[in-house]
């Protein structure tokens, strides 16, 4: 185990101060949520095991989802913010497996453009508490808009899904966008499974490929369920069947290339959907009162950066996605976002609202020790 940063109490100083309560989750999880929510780069990072009912499980690699899947269990009330501090468990390339991360989870806030300020501005001001000579770059995207704007362009469900997967990941996304102006019109099945996945009968499919895993001797619970491998087979031969018109795609580009101060974003996103006639509707309702909260939270607007390209690779996010970096640095010190339909799909009966963030501890030390 590493040692505890020695930033701790200062830390925990903090979120006693931002009236949050101290949360502990267990380090060994239970596997799947993670499988299924938390973004494909996570997915490969994770340490797993098997508990001796052959339940799968893993090492702690975050804590969103321990900390909302403890909150269901305990039936709490909301709003409540929760504060944690304590180690998770990654497959890295640099440094070590195992590196210490804090944060704060708030869920319940009903007030999501105030609830979402709150969470850029706590995550600002424990950086600057850790690092007090330090200048702070904090760059904005926003999965709504991103998604309203797929919406807006008459993109078919199944390429809205695809497209707002790969957002956070530029390679996905640029491949993503690459198959949609020049979509594969081949395809390499052939025979029963290219009929059924042609006729988008997904409950045949799904049992063709259930029977070729049995006589493969294949486990179901190794890897895709065979309903999921179906679904994906005829998402993506509905995708092969669609190409975005050149005005529609040019629209998209456009969309993706805006990059300015937070204090002109909602101005950019009006005229930029005003030019290629598209609403927005309640998502730049939104987006502009959420700008007006950090605002008046003191954080200078003028300071922040909306990319509209700029996403965050865990599958959970529904809204704002962020993260602050030292202004001469280039990897994120803390980053978070929106995640309203995370707790209804790990079990919560009625829909709770959350947004948070995580710093990186290790990343910090770092810093402090090239500026002693």
């Amino acid at each position: 185990m590493t040692s505890r940063p020695a930033i701790a109490t200062d830390i925990t100083t903090l979120f006693g101060a931002r009236n949050t309560h101290a949360v502990e989750v267990a380090v060994l999880q239970p596997a799947d949520p993670f499988l299924d929510m938390a973004g494909e780069d996570l997915r490969r990072r994770i340490f797993l095991t098997e508990s001796e009912t052959g339940q799968a499980l893993c090492l702690r690699p975050e804590f969103t989802i321990p900390v909302c899947l403890d909150h269901i269990a305990s039936q709490a009330g909301t709003p409540r913010r929760y504060s944690y501090l304590g180690e998770v468990f990654r497959q890295r390339r640099e440094g070590g497996n195992e590196f210490f991360q804090a944060g704060i989870e708030d869920l319940g806030d009903r007030d999501t453009a105030e609830a979402d300020a709150r969470s850029v501005a706590d995550a600002h001001a424990l950086l600057s508490l850790v690092l007090p000579r330090q200048s702070l770059a904090v760059t904005l995207g926003d999965q709504a808009i991103f998604e309203a704007v797929l919406a807006a362009l008459g993109l078919p469900r199944g390429w809205r899904m695809r497209l707002a997967r790969a957002f956070g990941s530029a390679p996905m996304l640029e491949a993503a966008l690459a198959d949609l102006a020049n979509p594969q019109r081949n395809s390499q099945i052939s025979g029963p499974v290219a009929a059924l996945v042609l006729d988008g009968d997904l409950d045949r499919l799904s049992q063709h490929i259930a029977g070729g895993m049995e006589e493969a001797g294949l486990s179901a619970s190794a890897g895709r369920a065979p309903s999921d491998i179906a679904r994906r087979l005829i998402e993506k031969a509905e995708l092969r069947s669609v190409r975005l018109s050149n005005e529609a795609f040019a629209a998209l580009k456009d969309f993706l290339a805006i990059d300015v101060p937070l204090d002109g974003a909602a101005q950019a996103l009006e005229t930029f959907a005003a030019g290629a006639g598209l609403s927005l509707g309640a998502a730049l309702e939104k987006f502009s009162a959420r700008a007006k909260a950090i605002e008046a939270h003191g954080l200078p607007s003028e300071k922040i950066r909306y990319d509209a390209a700029f996403g965050r690779p865990l599958d959970y996010y529904t809204g704002v996605v962020f993260e602050i970096a030292a202004a001469d640095g280039e990897r994120a010190l803390a980053g978070g976002g929106r995640y309203d339909r995370l707790l209804t799909l790990l079990g919560a009966k009625t829909a709770i609202p959350g947004v948070g963030f995580s710093v990186w501890l290790d990343r910090i030390e770092a810093l402090r020790g090239a500026a002693s």
